[in-house]
């Protein structure tokens, strides 16, 4: 409505240009980090999906407003992002963080990998819409509104393979219609992806938290490496196009041998010259950096 004013970014964007994935959902809120330690930890509080965005998009326009209006400009012209105040002081704002991981699909004779981008279609999403994102990636959140999942669903692990469900195998999200809380273990995905991690198989790994500059926005960032084998049985069957956008191949089929190649002039490409979203970036650089541990010395 031309001329209204509203008192949330969230409320502009519900009324007037809503994405098909837009809802209100309760968030982990994060409160305190350290990754250094010999004894890493995170601590969470609780939060909501639209405290993120009521402050992360709207520093973001008006520091975008600001650059077209000026080619450097000035504190004086970001008055909401200078009420932030120190940017990594998380008692100052609400940070939920997202959780994006890179799936490396590892090539048990020969020790290299291939990897999926995933592009995220403007129509169907709220944030980073129309540019590269690893696979998959989602808020760290429970599954449902019900009080028992806030508990059930505090996993950084259970929250990737729920993920991995929906982005990669196209199942729908798991709302909580049954009334009842996910039953992880006896869940077929999560089974066989805990079998086998327990064999050594799965081998997921925390590369640090990524503060995005535009948004502020907080990103866990982590690496699943899966055996060539294990991928192929739980995610033979990946779907090309999901609710969030579409996977990108090295080719037009889907077959799981056609993800990119995890390597320097892959990773160069992406890294210097596609519209990549910041923590995807961050990671894939990270991981390649770190090939060796993560995939073992075969690795190029």
């Amino acid at each position: 409505m031309s001329g209204k004013r509203y008192d949330r970014y969230t409320s502009a964007i519900r009324y007037l240009d809503p994405p098909a994935l837009f809802e209100n959902r309760p968030s982990y809120r994060l409160v305190d980090a350290d990754l250094a330690s010999t004894k890493p930890r995170l601590r969470f509080g609780l939060g909501t999906y639209f405290d993120k965005l009521d402050l992360s998009e709207a520093i973001a326009h008006e520091l975008a407003g600001a650059a077209n209006r000026k080619s450097e400009p000035g504190w004086e012209d970001l008055p909401l992002r200078g009420l932030v105040g120190d940017p990594f002081d998380l008692r100052r704002r609400a940070v939920m963080p997202a959780i994006e991981t890179l799936t490396l699909r590892r090539n048990t004779d020969t020790g290299q990998a291939t990897f999926f981008l995933h592009w995220r279609d403007p129509a169907k999403v709220a944030t980073a819409a129309g540019i590269y994102g690893l696979i998959p990636a989602g808020e760290f959140q429970p599954s449902t509104i019900a009080t028992w999942d806030r508990e059930n669903d505090f996993d950084l692990w259970r929250n990737i393979v729920r993920e991995y469900s929906e982005e990669l195998l196209g199942e729908p999200e798991r709302d909580g219609s049954q009334g009842v809380p996910l039953d992880y273990e006896s869940w077929p995905l999560y089974r066989g992806l805990q079998t086998a991690r327990t064999a050594g198989k799965v081998r997921p790994f925390c590369l640090g938290i990524g503060l995005d500059t535009l948004t502020l926005t907080a990103t866990i960032l982590t690496a699943v490496v899966i055996d060539d084998d294990v991928f192929d049985t739980l995610f033979g069957d990946f779907v090309a196009v999901n609710a969030e956008g579409h996977l990108v191949t090295a080719s037009d089929t889907t077959a799981v041998t056609d993800g990119l190649p995890f390597d320097e002039p892959c990773v160069h490409r992406l890294l210097t010259d596609e519209p990549m979203a910041s923590p995807g970036a961050c990671i894939l650089d990270r991981a390649w950096r770190l090939r060796h541990q993560l995939l073992g010395r075969q690795a190029g």
